[in-house]
């Protein structure tokens, strides 16, 4: 059972890594340390995906100052999503938020997910495109192909979100558990999680945030290999969305045929791009 609606939440961090020793330590101590000032009940749970590079082994070392740091050597075949699906069958918290290893994303805005789902929200979707949001060192080509594929799925689900593809989201444990089973292996996961829960009947609500571009390693994202698959994703829970009539629904027959897309605080807009390669 999760946290009541508007308790106190115990926030799981989950981290899937794949050779990231450059970048985890920070990313772990600036997530530790942020919750810490905060006084929030959180675990920061590192889920390594194959690494070489000796990625647990800088973990377990953080691990040793701080109890609530642990790594756990993925079971399943190497790839993002089962990364995560590994690290959401083995979370402890009331909730679970998703952080890239590479520290792109802002301790910060973990601080504000957490807030958000102790006001009762079921999921908390950040954006990266909308008023109050920044965005640094985003190359612009990505950064076109991006928008246009965000803007593609929410044509197609009139959801109000405009950065579904962004990893960095939050969901309380029954959420989860709703959008189980899982199909996605690789970073298509990103837009499996959400759309579940959306078309299932979950509360959201949409929250600008801060995102950066990496400063040590490569990308494990590949477009040329990610794009059918992530076509793949959106269609089938399109179908579902469409014809199931409810038997996925958390609100049942009624509640699907009453159904609307709708977050809690819908106004998005787009950021302007300023000098530096900055987004505001």
């Amino acid at each position: 059972m999760g946290a009541a609606r508007g308790g106190r939440v115990k926030l799981s961090v989950l981290i899937p890594a794949h050779d990231e020793a450059e970048s985890i330590a920070e990313t772990v101590m600036d997530l530790a340390s942020v919750l810490n000032q905060e006084h929030a009940s959180y675990e920061i749970l590192v889920i390594d995906d194959a690494s070489t590079d000796g990625t647990a082994d800088v973990v377990a070392e953080l691990a040793l100052t701080n109890a609530r740091v642990r790594c756990v050597r993925s079971q399943l075949p190497p790839g993002f999503g089962f990364a995560v699906r590994a690290g959401l069958e083995l979370f402890t918290g009331d909730a679970v938020t998703i952080v890239m290893a590479d520290g792109s994303d802002d301790p910060e805005d973990v601080v504000r997910y957490l807030r958000l789902l102790e006001a009762g929200h079921d999921c908390v979707f950040g954006s990266r495109f909308m008023r109050g949001a920044t965005v640094t060192d985003y190359p612009r080509g990505k950064l076109m192909l991006n928008r246009f594929a965000n803007g593609v799925v929410r044509a197609l689900f009139r959801h109000g979100l405009n950065d579904t593809t962004n990893a960095f989201k939050a969901y309380r444990r029954e959420v989860i558990e709703s959008v189980q089973p899982l199909v996605s292996n690789h970073f298509n996961l990103t837009v499996e999680l959400p759309l579940k829960a959306i078309v299932r009947g979950h509360s959201y609500v949409i929250c600008p945030i801060s995102w950066r571009g990496r400063r040590f390693g490569a990308s494990k994202l590949s477009l040329q290999e990610m794009g059918s698959r992530y076509v793949f994703i959106v269609l089938y829970v399109l179908l579902e969305h469409r014809l199931s009539r409810g038997d996925y629904y958390r609100g049942g027959l009624n509640g699907w045929q009453s159904r609307r897309l709708r977050p809690t605080h819908p106004a998005l807009e787009t950021p302007r791009l300023v000098a530096g390669g900055r987004m505001r």
